[in-house]
């Protein structure tokens, strides 16, 4: 898997703190990593070196003390562990001993279920220039006591662990560092992975949840598994459209990879033709939020709107709402057209005048849909070839025919015969009245024009699917028709 794009950025969690992250993008996954305290591994001889027990000789000058602090005891569950070693002293100066050292016994006398006073007290109280230690070094420990290496204090061994017991030194001194050991256990800061989003089906947004609110140079990703990026904030403006930009193409490209093979499964006729995310505009008195997710899909000649998307064949008759493409009008919204602050809009009028109004991430997202919309609806138009529509004229009962070759003819019922027949390229113009009467004007040749006055119930649909067959019969006339949007 090959890592597309990396960067530090800002991240805000669920209670509104900042955080720094790694963001790791590839090209099925985005990785959200955070900072965490790591082991750095030991070669091998190193942690031989830490794991045996050793014996460590500290000589002593005439009465002076140890030169080391220790913490930890019985009565804590933890051995006595050496916490500092004093620069320039008796302990420092026998170079074998590590700050996290277990002190298992003192001068042969074991100390391993000993509290934390008894073990001060034999180490004041041992006889003789040189004190015999035996230790084994406590790895557990040995990340807290070292993690502030080279600074003032010390990190705590638990939080019941005494305080540390400061053994005499042979001076006054107090201006004391901490002997640094490369071969010492440490920890370090690194990123490591703590959310992985899948990008299959993800959904980008640039929008706080429900709302039309813009999100100032921050953007969040979230996964169909119910991952999720929180808030993530980039540096400029120039940042954010890079991040944008390869995520959209990312999840664009998996979106594509799943049509194609999912097309492979299905006969032509039901293939799908394009798959997005969008935002719907809700009505105010059923949702509190004005805009929720919507998954769109223009699969055979039917549009599909999802709360979440297909992914088993069983998933297409669950969708939340599906209409046919040619029974419906596709329109860009203009800026004074919008509902509210939200960008990239477009509306779906349907032949039951319900009307969608969708909101797309981007304006590349837009501009695919409706050359997508476009292409569905014309494949759908040349494959159905002609459909009729029951209507009066002139009193009687007749169905007006919309055919890709024949163009608009009325076939009367009663004589079983058609009345007359006008070419796609024939149509002046046309009027209705919104609710049953439409007016079609014909130009029958150079110098008359034929009106024909019908009656139809579902007016609507029958206007928009004229539309849907004179944009088809047109792209088959013009193949760069399409191109143009």
């Amino acid at each position: 898997m090959e890592e597309c794009k990396s960067g530090v950025l800002s991240v805000t969690d669920g209670q509104s703190q900042v955080h720094k992250v790694k963001l790791v993008l590839y090209n099925d996954a985005l990785l959200i990593q955070k900072e965490e305290w790591v082991n750095v591994p030991l070669d091998d001889e190193d942690e031989v070196f830490l794991n045996m027990v050793r014996e460590v000789e500290i000589e002593r000058e005439g009465s002076g003390g140890l030169g080391l602090c220790v913490k930890g005891g019985a009565e804590h569950r933890l051995p006595v562990l050496i916490s500092r070693i004093i620069k320039n002293h008796a302990a420092d100066r026998c170079k074998q001993l590590l700050v996290g050292d277990a002190i298992l016994r003192v001068n042969g006398i074991n100390v391993e279920t000993c509290t934390h006073d008894e073990v001060v007290t034999l180490l004041k109280q041992a006889e003789g220039s040189v004190i015999t230690l035996a230790v084994r070094h406590f790895r557990p420990a040995s990340h807290f006591l070292n993690r502030n290496n080279g600074h003032k204090g010390e990190a705590s061994v638990t939080s019941t662990s005494a305080a540390d017991t400061v053994l005499p030194v042979e001076t006054g001194d107090e201006s004391l560092g901490f002997r640094h050991i490369p071969a010492l256990p440490r920890l370090e800061k690194q990123f490591l992975t703590a959310i992985t989003i899948p990008l299959l089906y993800a959904r980008l947004s640039r929008y706080l949840a429900g709302t039309d609110m813009l999100r100032d140079n921050a953007f969040e990703v979230m996964g169909v598994d119910g991952s999720f990026s929180g808030p993530v904030t980039c540096e400029d403006n120039r940042s954010l459209a890079e991040w944008l930009q390869a995520l959209s193409t990312n999840t664009q490209s998996l979106l594509s990879q799943m049509i194609q093979m999912t097309n492979r499964l299905l006969p032509p006729a039901d293939h799908i033709m394009h798959m997005v995310w969008s935002n719907q505009r809700m009505s105010a008195d059923k949702h509190q939020q004005p805009w929720k997710p919507k998954f769109l899909s223009l699969k055979a000649a039917d549009i599909y709107l999802f709360d979440q998307p297909p992914m088993h064949s069983g998933d297409w008759s669950r969708c939340d709402a599906k209409y046919k493409v040619y029974e419906c009008m596709f329109k860009v919204l203009k800026d004074d057209e919008l509902p509210d602050d939200r960008q990239h809009c477009c509306s779906v009028q349907t032949g039951g005048r319900d009307l969608i109004i969708l909101s797309m991430d981007s304006r590349a997202d837009l501009l695919h849909l409706e050359k997508a919309w476009y292409h569905t609806s014309n494949t759908a138009v040349r494959r159905l070839v002609s459909k009729t529509f029951g209507c009066t004229w002139r009193g009687k009962l007749s169905g007006l025919i919309l055919d890709m070759d024949q163009g608009f003819s009325l076939y009367d019922h009663d004589s079983k015969s058609f009345l007359w027949t006008y070419r796609f390229a024939q149509l002046k113009g046309s009027s209705d009245d919104g609710r049953t009467k439409l007016k079609l004007q014909f130009n029958a040749d150079t110098k008359h024009v034929d009106t024909r006055e019908l009656e139809c119930t579902d007016l609507q649909t029958l206007l928009f699917c004229i539309h849907a067959f004179l944009s088809a019969k047109l792209s088959t006339v013009d193949p760069a028709f399409l191109s143009n949007y």
